[in-house]
């Protein structure tokens, strides 16, 4: 059974820093693509950050771009998301997601349920 697991999450002072893990078990995910999103009180899910199954890929949320970095450890089965210059405005639960099919980019462009999702962790940011 696919689980991924978030944590690296936690409260925050505006301007400073907090790295999110996702470790995967079940099977290997080192040739899918895996990302990140979060989604805050009353709004939708929103895309953060993904990474290809080549890690030369990657993509950000234009709220993201220059602040946020996604890296993975395929050995370690493991994608991770840094996060500087933290806002109040990314405030949210953060979920990892992992591609059931290989080779793509980790976006979870068809939907859904074309990926697994971990259960999320929480990230405030406090003004």
């Amino acid at each position: 059974q696919v689980q991924l697991v978030e944590s690296g999450g936690g409260l925050v002072q505006t301007g400073g820093s907090l790295r999110l893990s996702c470790a995967a078990s079940g099977q290997s995910f080192g040739t899918h693509g895996m990302g990140w999103f979060r989604q805050a009180p009353g709004k939708e899910r929103e895309f953060v950050a993904a990474i290809g199954w080549s890690r030369s890929y990657t993509n950000y949320g234009d709220s993201v771009k220059g602040r946020f970095t996604i890296s993975r450890d395929i050995a370690e089965n493991t994608v991770y998301l840094q996060m500087n210059s933290l806002k109040p405005e990314d405030t949210a639960i953060y979920y990892c997601a992992a591609e059931r099919e290989p080779l793509g980019m980790g976006t979870c462009a068809s939907g859904v349920n074309s990926c697994f999702w971990g259960r999320g962790t929480q990230v405030t940011v406090s003004s």
